[in-house]
């Protein structure tokens, strides 16, 4: 870079500063920290700092303006900077799960894995039922190859937020490369389907869900379950009542042969009342859709599109109609897990 370049970008620097500091004085703080907001939208960081850094000055207490200036550190990798401002922000009364999230980023990004611990650590007794918190935990312990203490933090997530989609993405992908443990593939996976319908991540669960069955009925894991000690009551009746099934899966795992499989699953679970010993959202679900004639479209929406996409595709073109209602139904509904429904301990 040549002395004329130089000076060109220390003059233009100086005029930006300048027209900052006389377009702040008319501004209330309020305009300056949305400005400084629409930069960091446009990853126009550098400015965005510029007018942070004013609107601070005019208000140095303001929580969410410092929240803001520390995850504005870390997408400058000024990793430095965010770990300075961060450790004064979350001792703040104000600080909420979104800046313990900002700081365990940081802790990440430079492989501080012990520091992120006691970081999470200390955000879990303050929010002891944040599930965000309990899946970024479980993903640390993953990155420093601690899977057992992963695994443990997303089933925690798990328990204490239910309604928070990532711990089930994580805990399904993580059973799923278990080869003697299949059943919370079903479980955990399903749910989260619901919960996350139309993400990248739903593509990788419909596949995991799939082959779980897969493993269920054509290699015999659900008697492996049954002999497990471990197996809780509630996995116990759904694998027995699963059992009745086996010779509808002799003539493969084929989205058909699922819906049929499925189909009387749900029939005999509700017949047999289980459901009233083990009342479960997910089940309720599962029935309801039945009932109301949605429960082919919704068994291929997840089977047929992780067997093949295309043979999928034509489906849905040769029952548009069918097709259409059901992704009509699954946009205008919200699935919400009932607390307390934690059968998988």
């Amino acid at each position: 870079m040549n002395n004329k370049t130089i000076m060109k970008k220390i003059l233009f620097a100086i005029a930006l500063f300048v027209f900052v500091s006389g377009f702040a004085q008319n501004q209330t703080t309020k305009e300056l920290y949305e400005t400084a907001k629409k930069f960091m939208r446009e990853g126009d960081y550098d400015n965005a700092a510029l007018v942070l850094n004013t609107a601070l000055q005019k208000e140095p207490n303001n929580y969410d303006m410092q929240k803001d200036a520390v995850y504005l550190f870390f997408l400058k990798k000024d990793y430095a900077g965010a770990l300075d401002l961060g450790k004064k922000v979350i001792e703040r009364s104000e600080a909420d799960e979104e800046i313990f999230q900002i700081m365990g980023m940081t802790y990440k990004a430079i492989a501080e894995y012990k520091e992120c611990t006691k970081l999470y650590r200390k955000a879990t007794k303050k929010f002891p039922k944040s599930g965000v918190i309990y899946n970024e935990w479980g993903e640390l312990d993953a990155m420093n190859k601690n899977m057992d203490g992963a695994i443990e933090n997303w089933v925690k997530g798990i328990e204490v937020d239910p309604n928070y989609s990532g711990n089930y993405y994580n805990a399904t992908m993580y059973y799923s490369n278990k080869s003697e443990v299949v059943f919370p593939v079903i479980i955990y996976g399903e749910i989260f389907v619901n919960l996350e319908s139309y993400t990248a991540r739903t593509a990788d669960i419909k596949a995991a869900l799939l082959d779980a069955y897969k493993r269920i009925y054509l290699k015999g894991e659900i008697y492996k379950a049954l002999q497990n000690k471990k197996t809780t009551l509630f996995e116990r009746s759904v694998l027995e009542t699963l059992t009745k099934t086996v010779t509808m899966a002799t003539e493969g795992i084929t989205p058909n042969q699922l819906m049929a499989i499925r189909t009387r699953f749900i029939l005999d679970w509700f017949a047999a009342k289980n459901n009233d010993k083990f009342p479960f959202r997910l089940f309720d679900n599962l029935q309801s859709m039945l009932k109301e004639g949605f429960f082919d479209a919704y068994n291929q929406w997840i089977f047929g599109a992780a067997a093949d996409i295309a043979t999928y595709d034509n489906w849905v073109n040769t029952n548009d109609k069918q097709a259409g209602e059901f992704k009509k139904f699954q946009n205008g509904r919200v699935f919400k897990l009932t607390p307390g429904q934690n059968y998988m301990k």
